[in-house]
């Protein structure tokens, strides 16, 4: 029979009254034990992820398409956190509009966005995780937002807990370790990262994640970054020509389950129960990633029969077309730089993509006026607001 307390790690009495959770080294001791249904979990997950990537391969531009999913994510990873803002907010605030939503928290988006962007550059040139890299992902992720206080690019030199504002340290739901084991804890995190067990990659990354959440190595951003990780590593491992399976919105929906789950880990040494837990959030994240790509090759396939129809065979009408699926909410002045074309062409190309309802106007300036192309919005932010 597997022995699994203290598997995690243990539980330790510090000065002030409190116990401050200690993670054990991974991979976790006992080794993992798959049963049939984590091993069936294992293997549809697997095949989950090869037709999502597979269908990527037969997107017009993948690169786009993903670039709008790191911006679905970064919203649903945020509002985990209780930040407000939508896709919606974020696409008006990238086409220099007044979004109605509150500055600061938009601003949070945008910033997970560009420590996705930097996460793959700086994984293209290191080939392998360090300590640097994470530390650097931090400071791009909260850098100038309501954490800007909050030592960014650097672990933590104080104690801090999860729970309810106000509670204190002694009622806390979970309190990760002490801030003097912060920098050993990570670097056997990285250690395992970078190591070669022979481990499958899905269950590798689920087993990081906790690791990070537990250590929670920030005072601020930890879940958001630790939910950033599982991506990564993947796109690193090449499980993934492209970084697009994201958990927030699983996680999101079963927060409260998300929650519990790793403190089952913690408290129980259960890591069998995260993992399947996780693996059902992969199956069902890879799957509507899936749906969405097929939905967005449909749409384009209609666009261009409804083009043909109405015998427009522009090419400029086809690189707009290109074009608002990198922009989503445009103005003539970007087509006319974007395309190298002239005002009087740009003006007509929007007009006629406006009179075939492709896109709409959008209701306010009359001047520099902003068209949304929302029949691709729409397919991108199922499940966001």
């Amino acid at each position: 029979m597997i022995t699994k307390k203290g598997r995690a790690g243990t539980y330790k009495r510090m000065k002030g009254g409190f116990s401050a959770f200690i993670p054990a080294k991974l991979p976790p001791n006992p080794p993992i034990q798959y049963d049939n249904v984590l091993r069936d979990l294992l293997s549809r997950a697997d095949r989950a992820i090869a037709r999502l990537d597979g269908v990527l391969g037969v997107l017009p531009n993948p690169e786009l398409f993903v670039a709008m999913f790191v911006k679905k994510e970064a919203v649903l990873s945020s509002q985990i956190e209780g930040t407000q803002a939508s896709l919606q907010g974020v696409l008006e605030f990238e086409a220099n509009l007044i979004p109605s939503e509150d500055i600061k928290e938009i601003k949070e988006v945008v910033r997970y966005v560009e420590a996705i962007d930097k996460g793959m550059k700086m994984l293209k040139t290191l080939g392998r995780f360090t300590i640097d890299l994470i530390k650097e992902l931090h400071y791009t992720l909260i850098k100038g937002t309501r954490g800007s206080s909050k030592s960014p690019g650097n672990f933590r030199t104080s104690q801090n807990w999860i729970g309810t504002p106000g509670i204190g340290i002694k009622n806390a739901t979970f309190v990760p370790p002490p801030p003097e084991r912060v920098p050993e804890l990570m670097k056997q995190l990285i250690d395992f990262i970078e190591g070669d067990e022979e481990i499958p990659p899905l269950i590798k990354a689920g087993l990081i994640h906790v690791q990070f959440e537990s250590i929670h190595p920030f005072l601020d951003g930890n879940g958001r970054l630790g939910r950033m990780l599982i991506t990564l590593f993947l796109y690193k491992e090449n499980i993934l020509n492209y970084p697009i399976l994201y958990l927030s919105y699983y996680l999101k929906k079963n927060k409260c389950k998300y929650y519990n789950s790793l403190m089952k880990v913690r408290n129980k040494g259960d890591w069998e129960q995260w993992l399947k837990f996780f693996l059902k959030g992969v199956i069902e994240t890879a799957e509507q990633s899936t749906a969405s790509a097929k939905r967005i090759i449909a749409l384009k396939e209609e666009i261009e029969k409804r083009l043909s129809e109405n015998k427009v065979f522009s090419v400029y009408a086809l690189d707009l077309l290109k074009l608002l699926f990198e922009i989503p909410i445009i103005h003539t002045g970007d087509i006319r730089k974007r395309l190298g074309i002239s005002r009087e062409t740009a003006n007509q190309l929007i007009k006629l993509f406006n009179r075939l309802g492709i896109v709409k106007p959008i209701p306010g300036k009359k001047r520099y006026i902003r068209y949304v192309f929302e029949d691709y919005i729409n397919i991108i932010k199922e499940g966001v607001d």
